[in-house]
């Protein structure tokens, strides 16, 4: 949306086209017809546009026939949103929207007044470097009920603490470290460091969870095991799932990483 709120600052009538409501489209197919990178964009938003109508016009969501040896595939689903921008959004994805506002920018006379956006001989160059950026990932990706979150799933955690071990241990652990709080010996301080961080990283993965919200949070909370046990700080947490609500309680050692004396 920013993309074309800059692409259609002050521009010229005849490249917006006098009767198209679609200016950005105008400004696309105007572009296409002296640069061809700009053309390609062109035939396949068509043939995108082709795909959701002939879905809308289908009885009961059903797929249209497609011809023998035809090698085009199901009709993408398209938000509304994603319809609305469909020519920098195909351009986005594609990895050529940068080379087309550049080559706009170059021949900027023909589509802006002076005082445009892209015109300017300072904003039109940087808004075309700022696209590089964007045109160079890889949008393979949509976003879930989930794209809220932004921690690493509990599963990715440890697949990384795995991938990460291997290089220094040969006994690789197939399953995660299981908690529990060892005890310490004198000798062997490597493998007690070793076993710490992986613990640690594994409970910091129990509260990283993308199927979870957490709720609530509290620390050096006092839990006593057994009557005759002094009671124990750790971390008190409330988790929500589409289902169920889920109390965790973890020893601060364990959190921490430093075992401690105790059993």
């Amino acid at each position: 949306g920013v993309v074309e709120a800059c692409l259609l600052h002050m521009l010229k009538r005849r490249a917006a086209g006098f009767l198209r409501t679609d200016k950005v489209a105008a400004l696309f197919t105007k572009v296409g017809k002296t640069y061809a990178v700009a053309g390609d964009i062109c035939k396949k938003v068509q043939e995108l546009q082709q795909q959701v109508e002939s879905r809308k016009n289908q009885p009961n969501g059903q797929e249209p026939l497609k011809r023998q040896g035809s090698t085009t595939s199901k009709a993408p689903v398209l938000t509304p949103q994603a319809i609305k921008h469909i020519w920098v959004r195909t351009a986005l994805i594609e990895k050529v929207l940068d080379k087309i506002v550049q080559y706009i920018v170059d021949n900027c006379s023909k589509y802006y007044e002076k005082e445009a956006l892209l015109a300017d001989p300072v904003c039109g160059p940087i808004l075309a470097s700022l696209l590089v950026g964007p045109c160079a990932l890889e949008y393979t990706k949509l976003k879930t009920a989930d794209h809220y979150w932004t921690d690493p799933s509990a599963d990715e955690l440890v697949q990384r603490h795995r991938i990460h071990g291997v290089h220094g241990r040969q006994d690789s652990p197939s399953k995660r470290p299981a908690l529990g709080i060892r005890k310490r010996h004198s000798s062997g301080s490597m493998s007690e460091d070793r076993f710490a961080a992986s613990a640690r990283e594994y409970v910091e993965s129990l509260h990283q969870n993308s199927r979870t919200h957490l709720l609530y949070g509290k620390n050096n909370v006092l839990v006593q095991p057994k009557d005759d046990f002094e009671a124990i700080p750790g971390y008190l947490s409330l988790h929500q799932s589409a289902d169920s609500l889920t109390l965790k309680w973890t020893p601060n050692q364990l959190m921490n990483g430093t075992l401690g004396d105790s059993e």
